[in-house]
């Protein structure tokens, strides 16, 4: 039996990294990851979507896109969310 790795399928239907479409698909990844992550740092600081929305003078149902999908979110906001809604800090790293 032929088994492929995830890299092998991503590089199989998306292409080699440094293609468009792969990189399309990591920056898709990249902005649910931080929809996920925020969403985690929301529950474990047990507010409701509302709560943060109101902390962070937005509404719920924003509050809940990015959580299912962080893209279209602003550096401000995202720095909103974290540091006045939930307490923590951003980290941003850039690879080149």
């Amino acid at each position: 039996m032929n088994t492929k790795s995830w890299k092998d399928i991503k590089d199989d239907v998306y292409g080699k990294k440094g293609t468009s479409r792969r990189d399309e698909l990591e920056r898709d990844f990249g902005s649910f990851k931080i929809g996920l992550l925020l969403k985690k740092a929301r529950e474990e600081k047990h507010l409701t979507q509302e709560q943060l929305a109101t902390l962070v003078d937005k509404k719920r149902t924003y509050i809940s896109r990015v959580e299912n999908n962080g893209s279209n979110l602003t550096l401000k906001t995202l720095f909103d969310i974290v540091e006045k809604g939930l307490g923590g800090k951003v980290t941003i790293s850039i690879d080149v």
